[in-house]
């Protein structure tokens, strides 16, 4: 895939963290509108859904954690970021986006909100494209980065 068509919005994609605020709101809101479901498929959902938030909650914390200084809201590498290649990111690329797609799915079930499910849906195909052009940065910026990106999956471990 050709990523080159993916904007930078902003000098440090100050663009692409406003987006993605707006779509936590729409997760946040449609799972307060209430259940579309309910009996034993809504007693499945919540148990799953709540297994979701933690799973998520757990990766996305960890993910925040072992990127130590390389930390930044924006998408844009800082100056001088290494690369960072044990803990989450031994799992996975992108631990942060993917436990936020987790814990938004897992929001979604436990709220039974179709509304929610559909937001994580879109937060998945966001935080797809998004990382796609960090990792135009990453590979711009950070000695190691291509090789591995090659060795990793992108956002959800051992699935994508």
């Amino acid at each position: 895939m050709d990523e080159r068509w993916l904007p930078d919005l902003g000098p440090r994609g100050e663009g692409w963290v406003a987006i993605q605020a707006v779509i936590f709101v729409v997760i946040a809101l449609g799972g307060l509108a209430g259940p579309a479901w309910d009996g034993s498929a809504r007693a499945v959902t919540t148990v799953v859904g709540v297994a979701g938030l933690i799973a998520g909650n757990a990766l996305a914390v960890r993910g925040f954690l072992d990127l130590g200084p390389n930390l930044t809201p924006l998408p844009r590498p800082r100056v001088g970021t290494r690369l960072v290649e044990d803990g989450a990111y031994g799992l996975v690329r992108h631990p942060i986006y993917g436990g936020l797609i987790i814990g938004a799915t897992g929001w979604g079930l436990l709220t039974a909100s179709p509304a929610s499910l559909a937001g994580a849906a879109i937060l998945f195909a966001f935080f797809d494209a998004k990382s796609r052009r960090e990792e135009m940065w990453l590979r711009e910026a950070v000695d190691g980065y291509a090789g591995y990106s090659r060795q990793r999956r992108r956002l959800i471990p051992f699935v994508y």
